[in-house]
């Protein structure tokens, strides 16, 4: 019996799992909102937008019809930006049979709820199943069959087994967590650790200056998620420190490459449209500050972030005050 997913957003990362799926032999319906976008691709076989000079192959059928895209299929796959995964949601809610699978791999906190997209699918769609993939895996590369490996986490230990199986291919390594929040929130806050990154490559700043940012942002992360229940462990994994080593040092990050614009001076609405693409980072970055004032965890990297995108701050000043904080130990206790 064949296999079937709905994949809901044409993006970069829908399409390039699209991509491996439908080269593993499923059949996929791979939903794009604008309709003349989803004729040009199914047209010319190829996203020019998001990954121009990748073929798709023929058993991979674009709609611009949301119907369609969810009916009957043994995974449903959200990969819209996150402060669009409600109202998707929405449109299909009454439609999703009871039990279904629904795969996330956007990465962020919605804004104002302070929700991570688990629990909006379990607000909205309370009888499916969820689960989480996510990594250190570019869309860019994981379309051209580069080796990656990367993370399912599901609550639901046969639903963590099958969507593994489901994925798995010799060059797309998946391992099974059950930690939801750790894997969720490691994924979701190193982006804005790799604006971080990308403002101090903007500014100039050199090798010794991102490490300080990877490792004190990795700690933060952690500090937040242990008091959200987390395990730490997960985030010295593929969706903790994996993640982050990939978004914090590749051109191929959009939050890296927004933050490199921001530290040269360009505004965050310049530097995303310059990006040409959502830069999750951004609307995260508010969320986290949020999360951390009101769960009254100490996160200085984080908050100089917001300050800087939200607050006007200086961005060298920032740096300064962050050098400057009081002496403390590294390891606690």
């Amino acid at each position: 019996m064949s296999q079937s997913i709905g994949v809901l957003g044409g993006g970069s990362w829908g399409t390039a799992l699209s991509i491996l799926l439908a080269k593993k032999g499923v059949e996929v319906d791979l939903w794009v909102r604008n309709e003349e976008k989803a004729l040009q691709m199914n047209e010319s076989r190829e996203n020019i937008q998001y990954l121009p000079g990748v073929i798709l192959p023929n058993n991979i059928n674009i709609t611009s019809s949301i119907d369609k895209t969810i009916k009957d299929k043994d995974i449903l796959l959200l990969a819209v930006p996150t402060q669009a995964v409600r109202n998707t949601i929405e449109k299909i809610k009454h439609d999703i049979k009871p039990g279904q699978i629904i795969v996330n791999v956007a990465k962020g906190i919605e804004v104002g709820t302070l929700y991570r997209i688990s629990e909006i699918v379990e607000e909205l769609v309370p009888n499916s199943k969820y689960a989480v993939l996510s990594g250190p895996s570019h869309a860019e590369e994981v379309a051209k069959d580069i080796p990656t490996a990367i993370v399912v986490a599901s609550k639901y230990e046969d639903v963590g087994l099958y969507v593994q199986e489901f994925f798995m291919t010799p060059k797309f390594r998946v391992y099974t967590n059950e930690d939801v929040i750790g894997v969720e929130l490691g994924g979701a806050l190193k982006n804005v650790i790799a604006l971080g990154a990308g403002i101090s490559d903007g500014l100039g700043y050199g090798d010794n200056t991102k490490a300080a940012l990877m490792n004190r942002g990795i700690i933060e992360i952690a500090r937040l998620g242990e008091k959200m229940g987390a395990n730490s462990m997960t985030f010295a994994g593929l969706s903790g420190i994996g993640d982050l080593i990939v978004t914090c040092t590749s051109m191929h990050s959009r939050n890296r490459r927004a933050g490199i614009k921001i530290g040269e001076g360009h505004s965050m609405e310049e530097a995303s449209r310059i990006v040409g693409m959502v830069v999750e980072g951004i609307k995260t970055s508010k969320s986290a500050y949020s999360l951390a004032k009101k769960l009254d965890v100490e996160m200085p990297i984080i908050n100089a972030i917001y300050e800087v995108l939200y607050k006007g701050k200086d961005v060298k000043n920032s740096v300064i005050n962050l050098m400057l904080r009081d002496k403390t130990h590294e390891v606690e206790m």
